[in-house]
């Protein structure tokens, strides 16, 4: 199958980009002529205020990926569609409603939805973002009416894609492993004492939903245990200082703000008893995967899908989301008397890929399926 992904790549960054790459390595590996459509610029820089690009891939890049995208350039738009009407799937990779102009233009390059174009799939790694903007359910709304179908990452956003959208083929599969892992090693802590470090890592970027300032809160309430946030922050550090020094926490808690890249993660985490995710809301997070490849417990809210991936009491704790009083008691449970060791002990990396095979399957399957009937004719299933 001739497919054409389009989606962020290095020297962009992040899960999306690191997603994006890989899953452009997976379809080739199973025998497609993948091309990868990258941008050169992806949102304007009011839009996104910490760095969009690295300078070091984090990862093997895809060969011959095409950078030729950029926000400001609709033309660019429509000549990319109409050079990919050849393709037989078009996937759009949507990490944020700024994106879908872009798309909807690619969309009418392609021809749109008549049945003998490709057939376009919307990959939506969220379906509205956790803080939205007026423009962004009228946008979706957009997008997900001129594709042919949506792959989403969970149960709530296939009912979300659905309501913008009756009638559109939704399809849901778990968000596979994609951030770059560990060397051998990477975990271990040479000449490290026995027990716990009284330390936790909040770990990527830092935005309101994440739910940052409930950590700090219940950590407050619990003695001789430090943080160490290590992420960019979207919005600066003022306000998450500001609440630091009013709870006390300046000698507890480490701010390392700014890009962590691929390199520098193994020894935060060498130095983390666990990951704390503290979401107020969630799709899928890839930072529990992440977390159990370098053996580290996480404690986690119950939002979105993480519950899914953390067992309680075998490698974490769970609480409630938004809810200090219930991340407090998860922070005193994890610190029982044994149980970081305990929980350390039940820690295993995720096998990825049942999680990849399956991810492909629903991808390839998503919309109608044209095929040619015993007269040569090409009809729609």
């Amino acid at each position: 199958m001739r497919i054409a992904v389009i989606g962020p790549a290095f020297p962009y960054k992040g899960g999306g980009a690191h997603h994006t790459t890989e899953l452009a390595h997976r379809l080739a590996a199973a025998g497609h002529d993948v091309t990868l459509e990258s941008w050169k610029a992806q949102y304007p820089s009011f839009l996104y205020p910490g760095e969009q690009t690295i300078a070091t891939p984090e990862g093997e890049p895809f060969p011959g990926t095409r950078h030729a995208l950029a926000w400001y350039r609709p033309d660019g738009w429509l000549r990319t569609g109409r050079r990919l009407r050849a393709q037989d799937l078009v996937i759009l990779v949507v990490l944020s409603p700024v994106q879908v102009p872009a798309y909807l233009g690619m969309l009418f390059g392609l021809g749109g939805r008549n049945g003998r174009g490709p057939r376009v799939v919307a990959l939506c790694h969220n379906v509205l973002p956790h803080e939205r903007k007026p423009y962004d359910v009228p946008l979706m709304r957009r997008l997900l009416k001129g594709a042919d179908g949506a792959l989403v990452h969970s149960a709530q956003q296939a009912q979300l894609a659905r309501d913008l959208a009756p009638g559109t083929t939704v399809r849901t599969a778990v968000l596979p492993a994609h951030l770059p892992t560990p060397g051998p090693g990477a975990g271990a802590r040479p000449g490290a004492p026995e027990g716990p470090w009284n330390r936790l890592l909040f770990f990527g970027i830092v935005r309101p939903y994440k739910g940052l300032d409930v950590l700090l809160r219940a950590l407050a309430r619990v003695d001789d245990v430090a943080l160490t946030v290590a992420g960019e922050f979207w919005g600066g550090t003022d306000e998450t200082r500001a609440l630091i020094s009013s709870l006390g926490l300046e000698e507890r808690v480490e701010l390392r703000p700014g890009y962590v890249p691929a390199a520098e993660v193994p020894g935060l985490f060498a130095r983390a008893d666990a990951l704390v995710l503290p979401y107020r809301t969630a799709t899928a997070s890839q930072n529990v995967f992440m977390a159990y490849e370098h053996g580290v417990p996480v404690i986690a809210t119950r939002a979105g899908t993480l519950a899914d991936h953390v067992r309680e009491g075998v490698d974490g704790v769970l609480c409630e989301p938004g809810d200090v009083d219930s991340l407090t008691d998860a922070l005193r449970r994890f610190y029982a008397p044994g149980e970081p060791a305990r929980l350390r002990a039940g820690v295993r990396p995720v096998d990825s890929e049942p999680h990849w095979s399956a991810y492909l399957e629903q991808l390839l399957t998503t919309g109608p399926l044209v095929t040619s009937g015993t007269d040569g004719e090409e009809r729609t299933a």
